[in-house]
């Protein structure tokens, strides 16, 4: 008998889960995907509403100094990059880090993984969706000078909010798309991802048309601690370059691609967030930005740098297909972790059956889109989400660390992408992570305390028990 805890810890070869990869006992997923489409569809993860609300949020604290915030953010966010480049090029499942940490660190790990990611994905989407309304709102408002009732774009107890419809609808329209298929899904992204490039470029022209170079002195007004502080706010808005790691068993050429993917989308990124950053504050005094109005802040910029509204119209509409793009691949990237975790035993075999016709996990679709909409329709977010952050950081630790491991227990394994700097840029990934997770507030961990502890029994009581591996040494 094997006892209990080398059951816990023992890890599951890398190359069996590579074999494993694209199938299960439920059917076998298309390999559809180019690398333009995996690159987009970290892109519309990522880009979302983030730097129409971060910023206004950021510029107070660093000035127009918040330029160097997200560069340091995007510097901090690459050494997790890199290693997620590396595992996706070694180990391209759609698994992501729950199937690197099953490879390096063993089963309990992987399980804390992956429950750490369903608390990412389910309720980080969740919390995009409740803001669609009031995207939309705004939208509508500047377009019309009309909005819709509170009663059916905010949750019970919010605002006189009875049901977030607009949340349930945004969340059954990204479902549509993800049950037409993989590749018709990856489309989709990728003209709404075009868009909001398209409307933050505008904006950018808009707002360098009115570039005054003295709003940019004193250039870091509050010092290094206040760009500091903003790069830590600002880096949250790079949480989710890794949702290309979640099609490695739907990408054409995944060794190839997938690193490729990852690093490419956060350059894409960074390279958005500074420009936009850089003509916001040179086109408005950072004074003037409101941290208590951060919804309209690009906007506003627009307006003023024109002196007319329909800037801010446009600006509006990016906010509300920003707010789509980021809904469909996160539940994109939710379904194919439980696929993973299905297949390894450790949640039931319903999240394993694909359609062998579209060849898309349907019910496991169905089941993740009925939760997040009840969990968007009915439930007043509130703090709660800013737990998922915590619930990301670790997770990329675990790359981190997975990197290390993998390169000293199995040194043969063949990588399409090595990390460079080895082992220094992995060390420091795990460091950044702590140090970010460590300025969180107490109620985050708290909140990340109770759902880890709800993960493990449900580990103790489902995933042990029913664990293929575990199965097989018995």
């Amino acid at each position: 008998m094997v006892s209990m805890a080398r059951r816990l810890l023992r890890t599951k070869p890398a190359d069996e889960i590579v074999a494993e990869g694209g199938h299960g006992e439920g059917g076998e997923l298309r390999r559809t995907m180019t690398m333009w489409q995996l690159t987009l569809f970290s892109v519309g993860a990522t880009l979302g509403t983030g730097i129409f609300v971060i910023l206004g949020q950021a510029v107070p604290k660093a000035g127009p100094a918040v330029v160097i915030s997200f560069v340091l953010a995007a510097v901090t966010a690459l050494f997790s990059a890199l290693s997620y480049a590396e595992l996706a090029g070694t180990i391209p499942v759609s698994g992501s880090s729950y199937s690197y940490a099953y490879a390096t660190m063993g089963e309990l790990v992987a399980w804390v993984c992956g429950w750490c990611l369903m608390l990412e994905y389910a309720v980080s989407v969740a919390a995009v969706a409740v803001g669609w309304g009031e995207y939309l709102n705004r939208f509508l408002s500047d377009l019309a000078g009309t909005r819709l009732p509170d009663a059916i774009t905010h949750s019970p107890g919010d605002q006189g909010g009875v049901l977030n419809l607009t949340a349930i609808l945004i969340v059954l329209l990204a479902t549509w798309l993800l049950l037409r298929g993989a590749s018709e899904s990856a489309t989709a992204n990728a003209f709404f991802v075009l868009i909001k490039i398209a409307v933050l470029a505008f904006f950018c022209v808009v707002a360098f048309s009115a570039f005054n170079t003295g709003d940019l002195t004193p250039f870091a007004p509050l010092g290094v601690a206040g760009v500091t502080a903003a790069a830590s706010q600002v880096f949250f808005s790079y949480i989710g370059f890794d949702a290309a790691s979640t099609a490695g068993e739907e990408a054409r050429d995944p060794r190839r691609d997938l690193p490729r993917a990852i690093i490419l989308s956060l350059v894409i990124v960074t390279t958005v967030y500074v420009a936009v950053a850089l003509s916001a504050v040179g086109a408005m005094h950072w004074r003037l930005f409101d941290p208590n109005s951060t919804e309209a802040s690009l906007a506003l910029v627009a307006d003023r740098a024109t002196g007319a509204t329909w800037p801010g119209i446009i600006i509006s509409f990016g906010a509300v297909v920003a707010i789509a793009s980021v809904v469909l691949t996160v539940l994109y990237g939710q379904t194919r972790i439980l696929f993973a975790m299905s297949r390894d035993g450790l949640i039931p075999k319903v999240f394993q059956r694909v359609d062998p016709r579209r060849q898309v996990p349907i019910a496991n679709t169905l089941i993740v889109a009925l939760f997040v909409s009840v969990l968007a329709g009915f439930v007043p977010l509130g703090q709660l989400a800013e737990a998922t952050s915590i619930g990301t950081l670790f997770a990329f630790a675990i790359v981190n660390a997975g990197v290390l491991v993998l390169r000293r227990t199995r040194p043969e394994l063949p990588r399409s992408f090595r990390t460079p700097f080895f082992p220094v840029t992995p060390i420091l990934g795990v460091i950044f992570c702590f140090v970010v997770m460590a300025g969180l507030a107490p109620v985050t961990w708290l909140a990340f305390a109770a759902w880890m502890a709800v993960g493990l029994l449900a580990y103790l009581l489902y995933g042990y028990r029913h664990s293929r591996l575990n199965r097989s040494v018995r």
